[in-house]
């Protein structure tokens, strides 16, 4: 929940070339006061069954900037075992590459005090897109 003087995030994500959510990917949260201030890291989670990531740590009075990372390489190399469980559900070809050529996404983004954001990543081996969800 956020205040007037907090902000609040949440994030899910969909691997759109299984069209299933990933579990199990490593997100951290970090958040400064302002362009030009040091980044203050947060803590962080892991995606649940669903893709979401339901327990970030709340954002500290002031934060005006919040940055998401996500750690997509142990998903795509398949060192998680729902990501074969997924795919073997699929009648797409199970082909990926060797390694992940995006071994983690960073979203940066501005914030303002008492509003919430959603931010889902929507995630592939070879893209990724993201937007202000509800």
């Amino acid at each position: 929940m956020s205040t007037d003087t907090t902000a609040s995030v949440s994030t899910h994500i969909l691997d759109t070339s299984i069209g299933r959510p990933a579990e199990g990917v490593a997100i951290s949260l970090s958040a400064r006061s302002g362009s030009g201030v040091e980044w203050v890291a947060l803590g962080g989670s892991a995606t649940d069954a669903d893709g979401r990531c339901k327990d970030l740590p709340a954002l500290p009075e002031g934060t005006t900037h919040v940055r998401l990372d996500f750690e997509t390489e142990a998903y795509f190399t398949g060192s998680i075992k729902t990501v074969k469980q997924a795919e073997a559900q699929q009648d797409a070809p199970r082909v990926r590459d060797s390694g992940a050529f995006f071994p983690e996404v960073t979203i940066t983004f501005a914030v303002t005090p008492g509003e919430h954001y959603h931010v889902p990543l929507l995630l592939n081996p070879f893209g990724y897109s993201v937007y202000r969800g509800s």
